[in-house]
């Protein structure tokens, strides 16, 4: 155990963000208990010569948490491609940061989801809407704290959010129109964190007053949410289809009329609110985690090495025997 200890001691951890909010200190802090100094490493100032790693010198391990989905792709993947173990990688990112990708991922594990449809242009904008059927909501492919997400009551108002939508320019998303049935559900959601293919946190967010949607940022408030059997069942099986060594938020809802319903899984969890309605450390764990999968990759890599070793002797006892022959 001692020997394990100073292993981990010794490793070296980059902590990426792009804003310095609450979560990145408390994780800070967290590896601080452990007797390690994690680099905060701001990621605006970053300048990467491509094909060249050493013009990087950034630790082997680092744990993303950028809030801008694109940033935070694009550097995982450049990160990657020199050889840093990135936590979350870049294709969980990818697949947490695009809901129409989520949707399809949910979707191919028979995972239950709003009813959704997509369309990829204005002239058929109003057909998607009417396949999900009203109520229904609209929501950008990419974004987070429910911004321009909008509901659908009837067809005048789709008409205006499809005209009103043409209007803007500057982002080539404004012609994909996703869109999902606006679940009849108590004034609340789920929120479950994962790590390593665990729950670390489970909460209700409910919605503030005179609004309904439960984004913690826009003013949603937080409470304990016990564990169900199936409601384990449903978080684990979103976890796993999407990676069992992520950092994952997996927001839920409770259909009246179809159970657990998953919405929208977050790449780059936010915890605050959560951390008010448990007395157990989310930045704790999540470090826990994060430190027992470098071991893992420290343990796979020193296998890889090991086992081109073994080869490698083996070829040169072979080539001695071939030389050795009259």
């Amino acid at each position: 155990m001692e020997e394990d200890e100073s292993r981990v001691n010794h490793t070296r951890v980059g902590i990426l963000f792009d804003r310095l909010r609450w979560e990145e200190k408390e994780i800070f802090h967290e590896f601080e208990k452990r007797g390690i100094v994690a680099e905060l490493i701001d990621s605006k100032n970053i300048v990467a010569e491509i094909g060249r790693s050493q013009s990087l010198s950034l630790p082997s391990l680092v744990l993303q948490r950028c809030l801008s989905f694109h940033r935070a792709f694009n550097l995982a993947a450049t990160l990657e491609a020199f050889g840093t173990l990135v936590v979350n990688s870049s294709s969980v990112l990818e697949i947490c940061g695009n809901k129409l990708l989520t949707s399809h991922l949910l979707a191919k594990n028979g995972i239950p989801t709003p009813k959704t449809a997509v369309s990829f242009s204005l002239e058929s904008a109003l057909n998607a809407i009417e396949a999900v059927g009203y109520p229904c909501v609209m929501k950008p492919i990419i974004g987070s704290w429910g911004r321009q997400v909008v509901p659908i009551r009837d067809r005048e108002t789709a008409e205006a959010l499809i005209e009103m939508r043409d209007q803007q320019a500057g982002d080539s998303t404004n012609s994909i129109f996703y869109v999902q049935e606006l679940v009849d559900r108590p004034p609340r959601d789920i929120r479950c964190i994962t790590s390593g293919g665990e729950i670390i946190a489970s909460v209700y967010r409910y919605a503030p007053p005179m609004s309904w949607k439960t984004n913690v940022a826009l003013g949603g408030r937080t409470e304990p949410c016990p564990m169900s059997r199936e409601l384990e069942e449903i978080v684990i099986k979103t976890s796993q289809a999407i990676s069992k060594d992520g950092i994952l938020g997996i927001d839920i809802m409770e259909s009246k009329s179809s159970g657990y319903v998953v919405h929208e899984v977050n790449g780059t969890v936010e915890f605050r609110g959560a951390q008010q309605a448990t007395e157990k450390s989310i930045a704790g764990l999540i470090v826990q985690s994060v430190l027992a999968r470098a071991s893992d990759a420290r343990s796979e890599t020193k296998d890889r090495l090991e086992e081109k070793d073994s080869e490698r002797r083996k070829n040169v006892l072979s080539a001695m025997q071939q030389t050795s022959r009259p």
